[in-house]
């Protein structure tokens, strides 16, 4: 599910949990107010900051926690991830619903900060790690776990990539993101974009509720949103993934030009060529790639694979 902010996803490593006995000491689970309340003393005290190469924003409002919650129709037999807990506001919601909540923290402060909370709660598991470098099904022996996350701005994109391409993938994704990306994700034909073809190509997103910058800190310029993505049970299309993903980026790869041109230059491939694979799937040559559907990209697919227009997996 490629994306032009992405990071790739770094090779699978065992999951590394934050165990007691690096667990900070004096710290019990707090009020769940406290980190609305003085998110900068807290940051200074644990000596930790928002990091702007990721974007970072930590969640600081009860509202969202709410929407959020509410969007992911936990139960209590439900195991939950959560990517990026940060002061844990979020974190403390979850704790009283979930069977389970799996908390993957890349700030070692942060983790050992949360991870000291299992005195109180033992439902809780803190992994100190990159989730791109995590093995899912390490940590989850079946598909039916739920997320529910404040992503950082840039690196949402190959969070959602990770998640949704693992074979190990969660049901259902509640994840607050920029605007921005969350309208891109459920943008219909016209308006789609690769990332919003990678996503729908495994789930069936929809924005929740919009969320104003002053429920993060530092807020953020832009407005963001809560999106909630149900996972289909198989995706949309029987396509292998690395190479539709290939030729959709050869499709994008002049958004602005016409099809015909865009694959021909994004596949290397001789424009005639490229012409008849549009004709035989029933596709205007002339028009551009974000007005193709879902289902068009797979006929596209097909017929650019019977002429070798890009390599099967098999």
């Amino acid at each position: 599910m490629p994306g032009a902010d992405e990071r790739s996803p770094q090779p699978a490593r065992r999951a590394r949990r934050v165990g007691d006995a690096e667990n900070a000491a004096g710290h019990g689970l707090p009020d769940e107010l406290l980190a609305a309340q003085r998110p900068a003393a807290l940051l200074r005290a644990l000596g930790v900051s928002a990091r702007r190469g990721l974007g970072q924003h930590f969640l600081t409002s009860l509202g969202p926690v709410r929407r959020a919650i509410a969007a992911a129709e936990l139960g209590p037999d439900d195991t939950v991830l959560e990517v990026g807990p940060g002061l844990g506001i979020l974190t403390q919601a979850l704790l009283p619903i979930a069977r389970r909540v799996v908390a993957v923290e890349l700030d070692r402060a942060l983790a050992e900060r949360l991870a000291a909370w299992r005195a109180q709660a033992p439902q809780l598991e803190v992994i100190h790690g990159d989730i791109l470098a995590l093995d899912l099904c390490q940590l989850f022996s079946h598909r039916g776990y739920k997320v529910v996350a404040n992503l950082p701005y840039n690196v949402a994109a190959p969070t959602l990539r990770h998640l949704l391409e693992s074979p190990c993938q969660p049901s259902r994704l509640v994840v607050m993101l920029q605007q921005e990306m969350a309208e891109r994700i459920v943008a219909a034909p016209g308006a789609l974009s690769i990332l919003g073809v990678g996503v729908q190509l495994y789930a069936a997103p929809r924005i929740v509720a919009k969320v104003p910058p002053g429920a993060f800190y530092p807020p953020p310029k832009v407005m963001s949103a809560i999106v909630r993505l149900e996972v289909r049970p198989q995706p949309a299309l029987p396509v292998p993934a690395r190479t539709f993903f290939a030729l959709v980026r050869a499709g994008f790869s002049l958004p602005r030009k016409q099809l015909r041109n865009s694959l021909a230059a994004g596949l290397a491939r001789e424009p005639r060529a490229v012409a008849e694979a549009l004709a035989a799937a029933g596709i205007d040559s002339r028009r551009r790639p974000q007005t193709l559907s879902l289902p068009e990209w797979g006929e596209l697919y097909v017929e650019a694979q019977r002429r070798h227009l890009v390599m099967s997996d098999e």
